[in-house]
């Protein structure tokens, strides 16, 4: 659904409810696919999403949670009873009963696991084994698999008895008798090849397999550079344990993206947009604090220079231009970093390339706009000094900027945390502070 579509509906339902026409409303609203239901769940305030969610007819009450950013699942599973909650685990893939699992109560996750057959709950053990992060978490284990040995005729035959087959099949996967992963046949091939030939002439043994161990991130990455629509997923020791398919992947890539925007400004993807106002303004003012924090850094350097901003009043104007040119510079080379940082584009044998590539940047750049905010800063202040002063202060601070952005989110992922989470913290407080000082001090020198 297009963001136009979805608040053209969202606003259709709102004017049924409001006119009190509640059939028509809840005829749209069980006419949405569930993904267009969690959309509009999470653009309602709360209110109205209760109002919304209880005139669901829940069928897909399962589908919709999974759906919905975690906050927003949490406040929806807390007006439900346990008897909805088992219900809404069934008819679920491995794949998606397994992160829902983790957030249901005990007694609903046991009574689910009795209510399952002995294939699908081995399934769902193997699924959550592993983390939510990794290519065996995003797994369904429900696949086909065939044999090298017998003929596409026979393939098709088997297929048939089977009658369905699981969504975005296009290839089927190819094993020995222990289970070990040999190659995939093309469901193309499958149909166009003569039906005589054995599967072992006519599969492809080359298609990649993932481990079971892989980054979520790294899956998607390989998802993206092959083209895949699915992939098998294997052990260490080349056992076959299930496959992804390209909408898990999709749904990685969306979080991963939404993340890395939130996480800049010290906010989490699953938060609701319509949270009540405390809890929102507690999590806000812990990043707020941080904030102040390097403010007052900033401010204590500026306090070194008292007697030179009140004597030399100028400075007092400029200051804020060379501060705000090196945070600009400073985020454009972060943001381009965390990109490639994200995509898998940077590595320790190219870090120093890119260094010193940002850095010739900024330095052209600097020399480029000091040379004009100089000539400007002159003639306002008729002072040729003070032109001086500001264009070699913007040098210095577009330089360490450059630096910044690079070393940042590279120290900060060797480290374990995600570069876009205190990533443009730090470098607004080392802009600020090097512009400053830089600044400051130069007028000092130079001024006084």
């Amino acid at each position: 659904m297009s963001k136009e579509s979805q608040i053209l509906k969202l606003d259709a339902i709102t004017e049924s409810l409001n006119s009190g026409a509640m059939i028509k409303a809840k005829l749209i609203l069980n006419g949405l696919h569930p993904a267009e239901i969690a959309r509009l769940l999470e653009s309602s305030p709360t209110r109205q999403r209760r109002l919304i969610w209880e005139m669901l007819d829940h069928s897909n009450d399962g589908e919709v949670l999974l759906e919905v950013g975690e906050e927003v699942r949490n406040n929806l599973m807390e007006s439900m009873d346990e008897k909805s909650l088992l219900a809404a685990t069934k008819g679920l893939d491995v794949d998606d009963l397994a992160d829902l699992l983790d957030e249901l109560p005990d007694t609903v996750v046991t009574q689910a696991l009795q209510g399952m057959d002995y294939q699908y709950r081995t399934r769902l053990e193997t699924v959550m084994n592993y983390g939510e992060d990794t290519a065996g978490g995003l797994m369904n284990t429900d696949t086909v698999t065939i044999r090298p040995d017998v003929t596409l005729d026979v393939v098709l035959k088997y297929l048939r008895l089977r009658e369905k087959i699981p969504q975005n099949t296009d290839n089927i996967i190819v094993v020995d008798r222990y289970n070990h992963y040999l190659g995939i046949l093309s469901v193309t091939n499958l149909l166009c090849a003569d039906p005589e030939k054995t599967v072992s002439d006519s599969m492809n043994r080359n298609y990649i397999s993932i481990k079971s161990n892989t980054l979520a991130s790294d899956v998607a990455n390989i998802f993206e550079d092959r083209d895949l629509v699915s992939a098998p997923v294997i052990d260490k020791n080349n056992i076959l344990l299930g496959r992804i398919t390209i909408d898990d992947v999709v749904d990685v890539i969306r979080e991963e993206s939404e993340s890395t925007v939130l996480n800049m400004a010290g906010l989490t993807d699953e938060e609701d947009i319509f949270a009540p106002i405390i809890p929102s303004t507690r999590r806000r003012a812990i990043w707020l604090g941080i904030n102040l924090i390097t403010a007052l850094i900033a401010s204590g350097v500026i306090s070194l220079f008292q007697d030179t901003i009140e004597k030399v009043v100028a400075l007092a104007v400029l200051m804020p231009i060379v501060a705000s040119m090196g945070g600009i510079a400073g985020s454009q080379t972060l943001t381009l970093v965390i990109r490639g940082i994200a995509l898998g584009n940077i590595s320790s044998t190219n870090s120093k390339s890119l260094l010193i590539k940002e850095i010739s940047v900024g330095l052209l750049n600097s020399f480029l706009w000091a040379s004009v905010i100089g000539i400007v800063s002159s003639y306002w202040f008729n002072n040729y000094l003070i032109g001086v002063v500001i264009g070699i202060a913007m040098i210095a601070n577009l330089v360490f900027a450059a630096l910044s952005g690079v070393l940042i989110p590279i120290l900060l992922k060797k480290i374990g945390v995600d570069p876009a989470l205190g990533g443009s913290v730090i470098l607004t407080t080392i802009t600020d502070v090097i512009g400053f000082f830089s600044f400051l001090a130069l007028g000092t020198i130079f001024l006084l």
